[in-house]
């Protein structure tokens, strides 16, 4: 009996080693595994990067925008149309309207128009140690009696009506706080106030797809950002192609300066609207609805 039960001992003892070399084998194959699959959830990210949706939990800079064109995972934004402190996304049917002073010839914003929905941007400096978006709405809050905030895609946001001629509309208006700017977007129509419209959707994305480039030029908090006439991609890419030029002309001793392709001159289209506000003031910023 005791041999027997010695056997069986040592039998286990063998069978414990085979099951723990066999445990170490799979380890070993579900490390390699995982690393595969690691690999093809990072194409399959990298591939759907552009199709994100923007989402009320996610966190401006890591899971949505809008980006800053230093930003780590940030789109690409090569085919985007450059109005200076805004990279602009294409989307097929929307319209591009352009607001700016006729005498000056300076954009003050851009507004987009799908569908029955539109969607007004413009980009503003802020302190390099907080946000400007909390106190730009506590603003809107105190001069508009109407205006009511909600939590939304983007945050806090705030519907606030307008009084359009004889109507009252109600407008959405989202701010985000990026390094050294805040981004806000007006939005009406359905995407304004329709929850589960696809207006709404789209222009969200929209919003969520911008680029900011703060730039260095000195600005106090809630000045504009400057913004320049659109320049689409080809004339961007003409202009790097240009500025290469000048640059290898500079290092070659060559003072002859080339001039950039398809620079925007003279003014623009008379259909632009004057506008002569470029700050962010403490008062009404629209219409009061009592």
């Amino acid at each position: 009996m005791g041999l027997f039960g010695f056997g069986r001992k040592k039998h286990a003892e063998e069978e414990a080693k085979e099951n723990e070399t066999d445990k170490a084998v799979d380890a070993a194959e579900d490390v390699e595994a995982t690393s595969d699959d690691s690999d093809e959830n990072e194409d399959e990210t990298a591939a759907k990067r552009d199709d994100r949706q923007p989402t009320a939990d996610g966190e401006r800079g890591e899971n949505q925008g809008p980006w800053d064109v230093d930003d780590e995972n940030i789109p690409d934004y090569d085919d985007y149309l450059d109005i200076g402190s805004l990279y602009l996304p294409f989307l097929q049917g929307i319209e591009l309207r352009l607001k700016g002073n006729r005498q000056t010839n300076q954009i003050l914003g851009a507004t987009i128009t799908w569908g029955d929905s539109s969607l007004e941007l413009e980009a503003f400096a802020a302190p390099k140690s907080f946000g400007l978006w909390d106190d730009v709405r506590s603003d809107l809050m105190d001069a508009n009696r109407g205006a009511e905030e909600q939590e939304g895609t983007f945050g806090t946001e705030l519907i606030l009506p307008v009084k359009v001629g004889k109507k009252i509309l109600k407008t959405r208006i989202v701010g985000v706080d990026g390094p050294r700017w805040m981004l806000r977007g007006v939005f009406s129509g359905p995407a304004a106030t329709d929850e589960g419209s696809e207006e709404k959707k789209t222009l969200d994305k929209y919003f969520s797809d911008v680029v900011v480039e703060r730039g260095e030029e000195p600005l106090a908090p809630r000045d504009l950002i400057p913004m320049h006439p659109p320049i689409g991609p080809a004339e961007r890419a003409k202009q790097a192609a240009a500025e290469g030029k000048i640059e290898d002309d500079e290092d070659s001793g060559e003072s002859k300066a080339a001039e950039i392709p398809g620079k925007p001159k003279g003014p623009l289209s008379k259909t632009l609207e004057t506008e002569t506000q470029t700050t962010l003031r403490r008062g009404p910023l629209f219409s009061e609805v009592r």
